[in-house]
Protein backbone atom coordinates (compact mmCIF):
# COMPACT_ATOMS: atom_id res chain seq x y z
CA UNK A 1 0.00 0.00 0.00
CA UNK A 2 1.38 3.42 -0.90
CA UNK A 3 1.58 6.26 1.58
CA UNK A 4 -1.03 8.24 -0.34
CA UNK A 5 -3.46 5.30 -0.29
CA UNK A 6 -3.53 4.79 3.47
CA UNK A 7 -5.31 8.08 4.17
CA UNK A 8 -3.55 8.48 7.52
CA UNK A 9 -3.00 12.05 8.80
CA UNK A 10 0.79 11.80 8.64
CA UNK A 11 0.74 10.81 4.96
CA UNK A 12 0.67 14.43 3.80
CA UNK A 13 3.69 15.23 5.96
CA UNK A 14 5.65 12.27 4.58
CA UNK A 15 4.75 13.23 1.03
CA UNK A 16 5.93 16.81 1.61
CA UNK A 17 9.22 15.52 2.98
CA UNK A 18 9.66 13.33 -0.09
CA UNK A 19 9.57 16.35 -2.39
CA UNK A 20 11.60 18.98 -0.58
CA UNK A 21 12.77 21.89 -2.75
CA UNK A 22 16.53 22.16 -3.02
CA UNK A 23 18.83 25.15 -2.76
CA UNK A 24 19.71 27.18 -5.84
CA UNK A 25 23.24 25.98 -6.43
CA UNK A 26 23.80 28.45 -9.28
CA UNK A 27 23.12 31.32 -6.88
CA UNK A 28 25.40 29.75 -4.29
CA UNK A 29 28.17 29.36 -6.87
CA UNK A 30 27.77 32.98 -7.98
CA UNK A 31 27.96 34.16 -4.37
CA UNK A 32 31.05 32.00 -3.80
CA UNK A 33 32.72 33.52 -6.85
CA UNK A 34 31.93 36.94 -5.45
CA UNK A 35 33.47 35.92 -2.12
CA UNK A 36 36.69 34.93 -3.89
CA UNK A 37 36.75 38.34 -5.59
CA UNK A 38 36.50 40.33 -2.37
CA UNK A 39 39.49 42.32 -1.14
CA UNK A 40 40.29 39.89 1.66
CA UNK A 41 42.76 37.03 2.03
CA UNK A 42 41.37 33.65 1.06
CA UNK A 43 39.17 32.09 3.79
CA UNK A 44 39.71 35.11 6.05
CA UNK A 45 36.00 35.96 6.31
CA UNK A 46 35.23 32.69 8.05
CA UNK A 47 31.55 32.07 8.66
CA UNK A 48 30.58 35.45 7.22
CA UNK A 49 31.20 34.01 3.76
CA UNK A 50 29.40 30.79 4.63
CA UNK A 51 26.33 32.70 5.82
CA UNK A 52 26.22 34.90 2.73
CA UNK A 53 26.52 31.93 0.39
CA UNK A 54 23.88 29.98 2.34
CA UNK A 55 21.50 32.92 2.15
CA UNK A 56 22.16 33.27 -1.58
CA UNK A 57 21.34 29.62 -2.17
CA UNK A 58 17.98 29.79 -0.43
CA UNK A 59 17.02 33.27 -1.65
CA UNK A 60 17.97 32.19 -5.18
CA UNK A 61 19.98 35.40 -5.55
CA UNK A 62 23.75 35.96 -5.48
CA UNK A 63 23.09 39.20 -3.57
CA UNK A 64 20.37 38.41 -1.02
CA UNK A 65 19.06 40.85 1.58
CA UNK A 66 17.22 40.54 4.87
CA UNK A 67 14.49 43.15 5.09
CA UNK A 68 11.67 41.28 6.84
CA UNK A 69 13.09 39.04 9.57
CA UNK A 70 10.53 37.40 11.83
CA UNK A 71 10.81 35.89 15.29
CA UNK A 72 8.05 33.31 15.77
CA UNK A 73 7.43 32.03 19.30
CA UNK A 74 5.23 28.95 19.69
CA UNK A 75 3.64 28.67 23.13
CA UNK A 76 2.02 25.55 24.58
CA UNK A 77 1.33 23.86 27.90
CA UNK A 78 2.14 20.33 29.07
CA UNK A 79 0.43 18.07 31.58
CA UNK A 80 3.88 16.94 32.65
CA UNK A 81 4.58 20.43 34.05
CA UNK A 82 2.17 19.91 36.95
CA UNK A 83 4.66 17.49 38.49
CA UNK A 84 7.85 19.24 37.36
CA UNK A 85 9.51 21.04 40.31
CA UNK A 86 11.26 23.42 37.91
CA UNK A 87 8.17 24.34 35.87
CA UNK A 88 7.01 27.19 38.11
CA UNK A 89 3.39 28.14 38.82
CA UNK A 90 0.52 26.68 36.82
CA UNK A 91 0.10 29.90 34.85
CA UNK A 92 3.81 30.32 34.06
CA UNK A 93 3.37 29.97 30.30
CA UNK A 94 0.43 32.38 30.27
CA UNK A 95 2.61 34.92 32.09
CA UNK A 96 5.37 34.52 29.54
CA UNK A 97 2.97 35.13 26.66
CA UNK A 98 1.68 38.25 28.43
CA UNK A 99 5.28 39.41 28.87
CA UNK A 100 5.98 39.05 25.16
CA UNK A 101 2.78 40.94 24.36
CA UNK A 102 3.81 43.75 26.71
CA UNK A 103 7.26 43.98 25.15
CA UNK A 104 9.08 43.14 28.36
CA UNK A 105 11.07 40.03 27.46
CA UNK A 106 14.68 39.84 26.32
CA UNK A 107 13.58 38.77 22.84
CA UNK A 108 11.46 41.91 22.48
CA UNK A 109 14.49 44.12 23.01
CA UNK A 110 16.67 42.19 20.58
CA UNK A 111 13.93 42.10 17.96
CA UNK A 112 13.69 45.89 18.17
CA UNK A 113 17.44 46.26 17.69
CA UNK A 114 17.45 43.99 14.64
CA UNK A 115 14.25 45.41 13.09
CA UNK A 116 12.56 42.03 13.35
CA UNK A 117 8.87 41.36 13.61
CA UNK A 118 7.72 39.21 16.51
CA UNK A 119 4.68 36.94 16.61
CA UNK A 120 3.54 34.70 19.44
CA UNK A 121 1.33 31.72 18.59
CA UNK A 122 -0.98 30.51 21.38
CA UNK A 123 -1.35 26.76 20.94
CA UNK A 124 -4.36 26.10 23.19
CA UNK A 125 -2.64 27.25 26.37
CA UNK A 126 -5.72 26.47 28.47
CA UNK A 127 -5.66 22.82 27.39
CA UNK A 128 -2.36 21.19 28.41
CA UNK A 129 -1.40 18.06 26.53
CA UNK A 130 -1.57 14.87 28.64
CA UNK A 131 1.33 13.88 30.86
CA UNK A 132 3.57 11.95 28.48
CA UNK A 133 4.51 9.55 31.28
CA UNK A 134 1.00 8.07 31.14
CA UNK A 135 -0.45 8.96 27.74
CA UNK A 136 0.42 10.25 24.27
CA UNK A 137 0.70 14.03 24.02
CA UNK A 138 -1.36 14.13 20.79
CA UNK A 139 -3.34 11.89 18.50
CA UNK A 140 -1.99 11.48 14.98
CA UNK A 141 -4.76 13.72 13.64
CA UNK A 142 -4.11 16.43 16.23
CA UNK A 143 -0.37 16.31 15.65
CA UNK A 144 -0.77 16.61 11.87
CA UNK A 145 -3.27 19.46 12.32
CA UNK A 146 -0.87 21.30 14.64
CA UNK A 147 1.93 20.89 12.12
CA UNK A 148 -0.42 22.37 9.51
CA UNK A 149 -1.09 25.30 11.84
CA UNK A 150 2.65 25.85 12.12
CA UNK A 151 2.90 25.87 8.34
CA UNK A 152 0.48 28.80 8.26
CA UNK A 153 2.49 30.77 10.83
CA UNK A 154 4.67 32.37 8.15
CA UNK A 155 1.77 33.26 5.86
CA UNK A 156 2.37 36.98 6.47
CA UNK A 157 5.76 36.73 4.79
CA UNK A 158 9.37 36.89 5.93
CA UNK A 159 12.83 36.50 4.42
CA UNK A 160 14.49 35.10 7.57
CA UNK A 161 12.57 33.03 10.12
CA UNK A 162 13.77 32.78 13.72
CA UNK A 163 12.05 30.12 15.81
CA UNK A 164 11.58 30.10 19.57
CA UNK A 165 9.25 28.45 22.07
CA UNK A 166 7.50 29.01 25.36
CA UNK A 167 6.07 26.34 27.62
CA UNK A 168 6.63 25.34 31.23
CA UNK A 169 8.09 21.85 31.29
CA UNK A 170 9.09 21.90 27.64
CA UNK A 171 12.76 21.23 28.39
CA UNK A 172 11.84 17.86 29.88
CA UNK A 173 9.57 17.13 26.94
CA UNK A 174 12.41 18.09 24.58
CA UNK A 175 14.66 15.67 26.46
CA UNK A 176 12.14 12.85 26.01
CA UNK A 177 11.80 13.59 22.30
CA UNK A 178 15.54 13.81 21.65
CA UNK A 179 16.16 10.64 23.66
CA UNK A 180 13.55 8.88 21.50
CA UNK A 181 15.17 10.19 18.33
CA UNK A 182 18.83 9.67 19.20
CA UNK A 183 18.99 7.10 22.01
CA UNK A 184 21.69 7.71 24.63
CA UNK A 185 20.52 7.93 28.25
CA UNK A 186 17.96 10.08 30.00
CA UNK A 187 20.81 11.82 31.81
CA UNK A 188 22.40 12.74 28.48
CA UNK A 189 19.41 14.88 27.56
CA UNK A 190 18.40 16.33 30.95
CA UNK A 191 21.68 17.91 32.05
CA UNK A 192 21.76 16.46 35.52
CA UNK A 193 18.13 16.97 36.55
CA UNK A 194 17.24 13.89 38.60
CA UNK A 195 13.49 14.52 38.27
CA UNK A 196 13.83 15.18 34.55
CA UNK A 197 15.79 11.99 33.96
CA UNK A 198 13.20 9.94 35.85
CA UNK A 199 10.38 11.59 33.89
CA UNK A 200 12.07 10.91 30.56
CA UNK A 201 12.73 7.29 31.49
CA UNK A 202 9.09 6.86 32.50
CA UNK A 203 7.82 8.48 29.29
CA UNK A 204 9.96 6.29 27.06
CA UNK A 205 8.92 3.18 28.98
CA UNK A 206 5.25 4.12 28.56
CA UNK A 207 5.63 4.44 24.77
CA UNK A 208 8.16 1.67 24.26
CA UNK A 209 7.84 0.00 20.88
CA UNK A 210 6.19 3.01 19.25
CA UNK A 211 9.02 5.52 18.97
CA UNK A 212 11.02 4.26 15.98
CA UNK A 213 9.00 6.49 13.63
CA UNK A 214 10.02 10.13 14.28
CA UNK A 215 6.47 11.36 13.67
CA UNK A 216 5.13 8.87 16.19
CA UNK A 217 7.79 10.05 18.64
CA UNK A 218 6.69 13.64 18.03
CA UNK A 219 3.03 12.96 18.76
CA UNK A 220 3.62 10.65 21.70
CA UNK A 221 6.39 12.38 23.68
CA UNK A 222 6.38 15.85 22.12
CA UNK A 223 3.75 18.56 22.32
CA UNK A 224 1.92 21.22 20.38
CA UNK A 225 4.81 23.68 20.11
CA UNK A 226 7.12 20.92 18.84
CA UNK A 227 4.62 19.94 16.14
CA UNK A 228 3.95 23.55 15.13
CA UNK A 229 7.67 24.34 14.94
CA UNK A 230 8.28 21.30 12.73
CA UNK A 231 5.45 22.51 10.50
CA UNK A 232 6.84 26.04 10.31
CA UNK A 233 10.29 24.74 9.35
CA UNK A 234 8.75 22.55 6.65
CA UNK A 235 6.71 25.44 5.24
CA UNK A 236 9.79 27.67 5.24
CA UNK A 237 11.60 25.04 3.16
CA UNK A 238 8.85 25.08 0.54
CA UNK A 239 8.96 28.88 0.43
CA UNK A 240 12.80 28.85 0.40
CA UNK A 241 12.95 30.94 3.56
CA UNK A 242 16.17 30.52 5.58
CA UNK A 243 15.62 29.57 9.22
CA UNK A 244 17.57 30.30 12.41
CA UNK A 245 16.97 27.72 15.13
CA UNK A 246 17.02 28.93 18.73
CA UNK A 247 17.35 26.67 21.76
CA UNK A 248 16.92 23.01 22.54
CA UNK A 249 13.13 23.02 22.06
CA UNK A 250 13.31 24.42 18.52
CA UNK A 251 16.21 22.09 17.71
CA UNK A 252 14.35 19.06 19.10
CA UNK A 253 11.39 19.83 16.84
CA UNK A 254 13.75 20.31 13.90
CA UNK A 255 15.40 16.98 14.72
CA UNK A 256 12.16 15.16 13.85
CA UNK A 257 12.48 16.40 10.27
CA UNK A 258 16.20 15.62 10.26
CA UNK A 259 15.48 12.01 11.18
CA UNK A 260 12.72 11.73 8.57
CA UNK A 261 14.63 13.09 5.58
CA UNK A 262 18.36 13.65 5.05
CA UNK A 263 18.91 17.29 4.18
CA UNK A 264 15.56 18.44 5.59
CA UNK A 265 17.36 21.10 7.64
CA UNK A 266 19.70 22.37 4.91
CA UNK A 267 17.83 25.69 4.95
CA UNK A 268 18.39 26.01 8.71
CA UNK A 269 21.31 27.24 10.77
CA UNK A 270 21.70 26.91 14.52
CA UNK A 271 21.69 30.46 15.81
CA UNK A 272 23.54 29.89 19.05
CA UNK A 273 24.74 27.48 21.69
CA UNK A 274 23.08 27.86 25.06
CA UNK A 275 26.00 26.38 26.98
CA UNK A 276 23.90 23.40 28.06
CA UNK A 277 25.49 20.00 27.33
CA UNK A 278 22.21 18.57 26.04
CA UNK A 279 21.88 21.41 23.53
CA UNK A 280 25.45 20.88 22.35
CA UNK A 281 24.79 17.14 22.00
CA UNK A 282 21.63 17.81 19.99
CA UNK A 283 23.36 20.29 17.68
CA UNK A 284 25.99 17.65 16.95
CA UNK A 285 23.28 15.07 16.29
CA UNK A 286 21.57 17.26 13.68
CA UNK A 287 24.89 18.37 12.18
CA UNK A 288 24.73 22.05 13.08
CA UNK A 289 27.57 24.30 14.28
CA UNK A 290 26.13 27.29 16.15
CA UNK A 291 26.76 30.77 14.80
CA UNK A 292 27.14 32.28 18.28
CA UNK A 293 28.26 31.02 21.68
CA UNK A 294 25.89 33.06 23.83
CA UNK A 295 25.18 31.00 26.92
CA UNK A 296 21.57 32.24 26.63
CA UNK A 297 19.41 29.52 28.15
CA UNK A 298 16.09 31.15 27.26
CA UNK A 299 13.94 29.31 24.73
CA UNK A 300 12.01 32.38 23.56
CA UNK A 301 14.03 33.06 20.42
CA UNK A 302 16.44 35.57 21.96
CA UNK A 303 19.52 33.74 20.69
CA UNK A 304 18.04 33.41 17.21
CA UNK A 305 17.04 37.09 17.17
CA UNK A 306 20.57 38.03 18.17
CA UNK A 307 21.92 36.09 15.19
CA UNK A 308 19.87 38.24 12.79
CA UNK A 309 22.49 40.95 13.24
CA UNK A 310 25.24 38.53 12.27
CA UNK A 311 23.36 37.46 9.13
CA UNK A 312 22.76 41.08 8.14
CA UNK A 313 26.43 41.90 8.74
CA UNK A 314 27.53 38.93 6.64
CA UNK A 315 25.37 40.12 3.75
CA UNK A 316 26.61 43.71 4.13
CA UNK A 317 30.23 42.57 3.97
CA UNK A 318 29.56 40.26 1.05
CA UNK A 319 27.67 42.87 -0.94
CA UNK A 320 29.51 46.04 -0.01
CA UNK A 321 33.17 45.18 0.52
CA UNK A 322 35.66 46.32 -2.13
CA UNK A 323 36.80 43.80 -4.70
CA UNK A 324 40.38 42.92 -5.57
CA UNK A 325 40.03 44.90 -8.79
CA UNK A 326 39.24 48.00 -6.74
CA UNK A 327 42.43 47.82 -4.67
Amino acid sequence: MTRAATGLPFDDIRNLLAGLPQADEDARAAARAQTRDLAAPEASLGRLAEIAEWMAAWAASPKPAVTRPLVAIFAATHGLAAADPDAGPADATHRLVELYAAGGAAVNQIALQTDAGLKVFDLALDMPTPDIRVDAALSEAACAATMAFGMEAIAGGTDLLCIGAAGAGNRTVAAALTHALFDGTSQDWTDGSAWGAEAVTAALAQHEGHLADPLEALRRVGGREFAAIAGAILAARYQRIPVLLDGIVACAAAAVLHRLAPGALDHCLAAHASGEPAHARLLEAIGKTPLLETGIALEEGAGAALAIGLVKSALAVHGGMATQAQL
